[in-house]
């Protein structure tokens, strides 16, 4: 059998409108896969067929693997989905400061180098009232930083109920046996109390420190101190309190109903030394992990050696700066924000508008999760539309352009309106 040579393909007109479009080397690589494959299969192949298939490996090597996906699952922070979406203002930030040069380490009054690390801190102190910040690449990061620089060859109190576990086994214990800590463990898996730490505590502790129980939630006989007792005792005792706080939320005013999730701005008013939380969860911003406390022991971190390998880029600086804005000025642009305080009815509306467009469609009430290690246990009452479903048609969907994740339960195909941004609306209907 003969097949046409890769020069008389490369003259085809479908072959030269590739040529503005990819390097030329793929070119030719992909249409010698193709008569390849023709080859080794030993079939016939005419031409038109092998610039085709040509064109289907090129298109394919070519599409990015990280695409838009509309969220149907009613699980707000979706790790697996990025967690939170970005602010307007954060990617206008990001537009603005990244598409040429900004003063990332200049400091534009002195003309001197400047710090990366304190572009955030204005913003964070007017939505906080701390005294001192640092952001770094994650809440493990920052936990990792604040083990090494306060209780690496010393001990570590953490009480036994909050020796967690999260997501991608991220565990406490790892993270202080890396740091170079020891792990004492306190109290009992259901009741923990101050004097149990009082008596753990030796001249070899370096911190106190409790966690965040971010997944899940201890109910019945169950005790833990109050954290205004375990930052006296770290003072009077000159170690280290710092609390893990994970969910990143600023204000519990923002949750709606009585969810009950420690807050920023409370827990600082109780007096930790140093507390640390994600800036992708119910922040609402990029990926990061804060640290905010005194003054002294911030200065120590920004000092620390593992710094130059946890520090921001200007991506993400960018995007933090303006999400942090939007809090401050527009606080009801901020998506999760904006998810949260959704009213049921509204949602209701929205899913019988939806519904009407899509044949075969039903509408129901049903609960979101905010998700993210946060708010274990607690849900939120949504509305969803929903379809027949089958394994393919969901296949279908999460393959689709754009992609829609949703979730199959009752022997239907779930799209929970609360986390469907109303912009996408029409995409979605042009994916069903």
């Amino acid at each position: 059998m003969r097949y046409p040579s890769i020069d008389r393909l490369l003259q085809s007109p479908l072959a030269q409108s590739w040529l503005g479009q990819f390097p030329r080397s793929q070119i030719v690589e992909k249409l010698r896969l193709a008569v390849g494959e023709a080859r080794q299969a030993r079939r016939e192949a005419e031409p038109e067929a092998l610039l085709q298939r040509a064109d289907s490996l090129l298109r394919s090597a070519f599409q990015p693997s990280l695409v838009p996906v509309i969220n149907a699952t009613g699980v707000l922070l979706h790790t697996n989905l990025g967690r939170s979406p970005l602010s307007p203002r954060a990617l206008e930030q990001v537009q603005q400061l990244c598409a040429g040069y900004s003063n990332l380490e200049l400091d534009l009054e002195s003309g001197q180098r400047g710090h990366r690390d304190r572009h955030l801190h204005k913003l964070l102190h007017l939505l906080t009232g701390c005294e001192a910040s640092l952001a770094v690449n994650n809440c493990a990061a920052a936990m990792l930083l604040i083990v090494d620089e306060f209780a690496r060859g010393r001990e570590v109190l953490v009480s036994r109920g909050e020796l967690v576990e999260i997501g991608g086994s991220f565990r406490i214990p790892d993270v202080l046996q890396r740091g170079g800590a020891r792990l004492i463990e306190v109290g009992t898996t259901n009741r923990t109390y101050t004097r149990d730490f009082e008596q753990a505590l030796t001249p070899e502790s370096g911190m106190i420190l409790s966690t965040h129980l971010s997944n899940f939630a201890q109910l019945g006989f169950i005790h833990q101190p109050e954290p205004a007792e375990l930052v006296e005792l770290a003072r009077r005792h000159e170690v280290v309190s710092v609390l893990d706080l994970g969910s990143g939320l600023l204000d519990r005013r923002q949750l709606p109903g009585r969810m009950d999730e420690p807050d920023i701005v409370s827990s600082l008013a109780q007096g930790w030394d140093l507390i640390a939380f994600s800036g992708d969860k119910l922040l609402g911003c990029a990926q990061a992990g804060f640290i905010l406390g005194r003054p002294d022991l911030i200065g120590r971190l920004s000092r620390n050696p593992w710094m130059r390998a946890l520090r921001l880029d200007k991506l993400r600086l960018a995007a933090l700066q303006g999400g942090l804005l939007d809090h401050l000025l527009a606080p009801q642009d901020v998506p999760i924000r904006a998810m949260l305080a959704q009213a049921s009815e509204d949602l209701k509306k929205r899913a019988q508008r939806l519904a009407r467009k899509i044949p075969g469609a039903e509408v129901h009430p049903c609960r979101s999760s905010i998700g993210g290690g946060t708010t274990p246990g607690q849900q939120l009452d949504s509305w969803a539309v929903c379809l027949p479903a089958s394994e393919e048609r969901a296949r279908q969907l999460r393959q689709g352009n754009p992609s829609v994740l949703t979730r199959i339960q009752h022997g239907k195909i779930w799209l929970d309106l609360r986390t469907i941004l109303p912009e996408q609306e029409r995409a979605l209907l042009s994916v069903l």
